[in-house]
C-alpha cells in the first residue's frame, strides 16, 4: 500500500448508513392535487387571522395630540419659540384641553411620541457604558471611549451616565387633571410611574453603584451629569428605589428605537376611580416643555391609548398577512387554470396517439 493511499484511507468517514449517506429519505412529489389545496388552505389561514388582527388593532382607542408649537395651533407654541435656538430652552409650561363624550376605556396607557429622531443611528446607538450603567464603580470612574465626547465634562471628571443617548433623555413631564362636573374644579388623576421598564432591564441590567456610608450621592461623588441634564442622576427622582441608573425614565429611554418615529411609555392609568379607565368629562394635561426638537425638524405627541391582547395599535401585522393569505389564494387560482389548460392538451395528445 503506497503513502498516498493510506493518508486516503484514514481521513475516509466510517462506511456507515449515516456517514455514508444511505439512510431512508422522503421526498414528497408535489402533484396539482397536493399543491393546490395547500395555497388554498394557507391562503385562508392567513386572510382569517389577518382580519383577526386588523379588527383587534382597530379596536384600540388612541387620541394623541401634537404639542410641539410653532403651527399656531398649539397653545405650546410660546415654548417652542422661547426655546428656538437654545439647548436646553428654558422652563415653560402649557396646557391642552379635551373631553371625553364617554367613557374611555382602560387600562390607559400614556406615551409620548417622537418624531424624525434617529436612535438607530450606529454611533449613536453605541455611544454608553454598559458595563457602567450595571453599577461597577470601576466603570463609574473610567467611562469607555465609545461614550466620546459625552466622556468626560469639562473640568476632567467622568460623566454619569456617559454617552449620547444618556445626555439626550428626554425631559418634559405631563400631569392629567379632571374636571368631573361643568365648571367645577380640575382633580388630578393619578399616574402610575412604575412598571414602565423591561423587567430584564430593571433588574439585570442597570443596576446602581454599592452605597457609600448609605449614600447614593457620596456613590456618584467625583462624577459630572451629562452636559443637557440640569441635575445628577442620583436626584433624578425622590424615590430612593426609582434613582439613579434604575430610574424608570432612564431606563426606558435608553432602550433605543429602531424607527425615527416612536413612542415611549410614560404612566399607566389604573388607580382609584380610573381602574377602569377616563370617565367623560374635561381633562387637561398640564406640560412641561423642555426638550428641544424644532432644530432637527421632529415632532412631540402625547398619546392616551387602549390595548388588546395583541398589544398597542398597529394594523401592519394584520395588513401583511391579508396580503400574504390573498396572494396564496392568487397563487392557487393561478396555478388551477394552468393545471387545467395542460391537463386538457395532455388528454387530448393522448386521443390522437
Amino acid at each position: 500500500m503506497t503513502w498516498s493511499a493510506t493518508a486516503r484511507g484514514a481521513h475516509q468517514p466510517d462506511n456507515t448508513a449515516f456517514t455514508q449517506q444511505r439512510l431512508p429519505a422522503w421526498q414528497p412529489l408535489l402533484s396539482a392535487g397536493i399543491a393546490l389545496p395547500l395555497f388554498f388552505c394557507a391562503g385562508l389561514a392567513f386572510i382569517g387571522l389577518g382580519l383577526g388582527l386588523y379588527y383587534s388593532s382597530n379596536s384600540i382607542k388612541e387620541l394623541e395630540y401634537d404639542y410641539t408649537g410653532g403651527s399656531g395651533l398649539s397653545n405650546c407654541s410660546v415654548c417652542a419659540a422661547a426655546g428656538q435656538g437654545r439647548a436646553p430652552p428654558p422652563r415653560c409650561s402649557c396646557a391642552w384641553y379635551f373631553s371625553l363624550p364617554e367613557l374611555f376605556h382602560g387600562p390607559v396607557y400614556l406615551y409620548y411620541e417622537l418624531t424624525n429622531f434617529y436612535q438607530n443611528n450606529r454611533r449613536y446607538g453605541v455611544s454608553r457604558d454598559d458595563a457602567q450603567l450595571s453599577g461597577l464603580p470601576s466603570a463609574l470612574r473610567h467611562p469607555v471611549n465609545e461614550c466620546a465626547p459625552y466622556q468626560l465634562s469639562a473640568a476632567g471628571l467622568p460623566i454619569a451616565p456617559c454617552g449620547a443617548i444618556a445626555n439626550s433623555l428626554f425631559n418634559d413631564s405631563f400631569s392629567l387633571w379632571h374636571q368631573r362636573q361643568p365648571g367645577g374644579p380640575y382633580v388630578e388623576v393619578p399616574l402610575d410611574r412604575t412598571g414602565i421598564a423591561w423587567w430584564t432591564d430593571y433588574h439585570i441590567k442597570f443596576r446602581n453603584p454599592p452605597l457609600v456610608n448609605g449614600s447614593l450621592a457620596l456613590a456618584f461623588q467625583g462624577t459630572a451629569p451629562p452636559p443637557n441634564w440640569d441635575r445628577p442622576v442620583y436626584e433624578l427622582s425622590p424615590d430612593p428605589n426609582n434613582t439613579g441608573f434604575i430610574n424608570q425614565d432612564f431606563v426606558v429611554w435608553m432602550r433605543t428605537a429602531a424607527l425615527p418615529t416612536f413612542r415611549k411609555l410614560y404612566a399607566r392609568i389604573r388607580q382609584g376611580n380610573y381602574s377602569a379607565g377616563l370617565p367623560r368629562g374635561a381633562y387637561r394635561v398640564n406640560i412641561t416643555y423642555n426638550y428641544p426638537v424644532r432644530a432637527f425638524g421632529g415632532h412631540k405627541l402625547i398619546i392616551f391609548s387602549s390595548i388588546s391582547w395583541m398589544g398597542g395599535k398597529n394594523p401592519f401585522l394584520g395588513i401583511a398577512y391579508l396580503v400574504v393569505g390573498s396572494l396564496c389564494i392568487l397563487t392557487g387560482f393561478v396555478m388551477l387554470v394552468v393545471y387545467i389548460r395542460y391537463q386538457d392538451q395532455n388528454d387530448e395528445d393522448e386521443e390522437d396517439e
